[in-house]
């Protein structure tokens, strides 16, 4: 019998960047780590790439339009928490559209704040990932229990 191959989850985040700032989210009514702020993400749905998921989770999630080349590689997480991931961190200078809340059943609050002062609020491993892009830390791993 042929045991099933393993499947990692993958998820795209975006750090939006204007003035030394950095636009997050609350997470609201969604179960997991409600009232904590997180970046524009999402899981990829499958059959696309993770520019395309970046692309179509800023959309969904802050109604602005990004283009594939303006997306800038800023870091990768390989990630133990419930599950394991492979998160895939994109930041962007210039996009079109007014940043708004896309799901107002799943967030409650969408805000700037300086990108040296962040929220106490904000998720562990997305504060990791925006100071490993300050750092210029392309990859590193969070949430194992390494010996």
């Amino acid at each position: 019998m042929q045991k099933e191959r393993f499947k990692m989850r993958v998820a795209v985040y975006l750090i939006l960047v204007k003035d030394n700032q950095v636009l997050l989210l609350r997470r609201f009514n969604t179960g997991w780590m409600d009232g904590k702020y997180s970046l524009i993400s999402g899981h990829l749905d499958g059959n696309e790439t993770v520019s395309d998921a970046m692309i179509r989770e800023a959309f969904e999630e802050a109604n602005i339009k990004i283009k594939k080349e303006d997306l800038i590689p800023a870091t990768v997480i390989d990630r133990k928490s419930d599950e394991e991931y492979i998160d895939f961190f994109f930041v962007v200078n210039k996009w079109k559209g007014i940043p708004i809340i896309g799901e107002i059943e799943k967030c409650d609050d969408l805000s700037w704040f300086s990108i040296d002062n962040l929220p106490d609020n904000l998720l562990p491993f997305v504060k990791e990932a925006i100071e490993n892009y300050k750092a210029k830390i392309a990859f590193f791993e969070s949430g194992w229990n390494t010996k």
